[in-house]
């Protein structure tokens, strides 16, 4: 692997704790925040990892997830507007 792809991936892993921090410890509208960039970072490092193996087969699992990932955040957003919805006397 080149060097450059596995400090790339080491410094992408290392800012993923930040972020499960932010979606366990914080209000809902942070946690949203926090999974949608732990999923931008996730996909970041798995194509990297696609490019250090040099295998072009690997390239499906961080496409799927960088499409999916806004669609879950869609669905979060949802939930806490439904919740808020809730809340307010009629």
């Amino acid at each position: 692997m080149n060097a450059w792809l596995v400090a790339s991936a080491v410094l992408l892993t290392l800012g993923l704790p930040p972020c499960l921090w932010q979606v366990y410890r914080r209000t809902p509208q942070e946690r949203l925040a926090g999974l949608n960039l732990a999923a931008t970072m996730c996909s970041a490092i798995l194509l990297l990892f696609t490019e250090g193996f040099n295998r072009s087969s690997y390239v499906d699992l961080p496409l799927v997830l960088a499409v999916l990932a806004p669609a879950g955040t869609l669905v979060f957003a949802r939930f806490l507007g439904g919740q808020a919805a809730q809340g307010e006397p009629d």
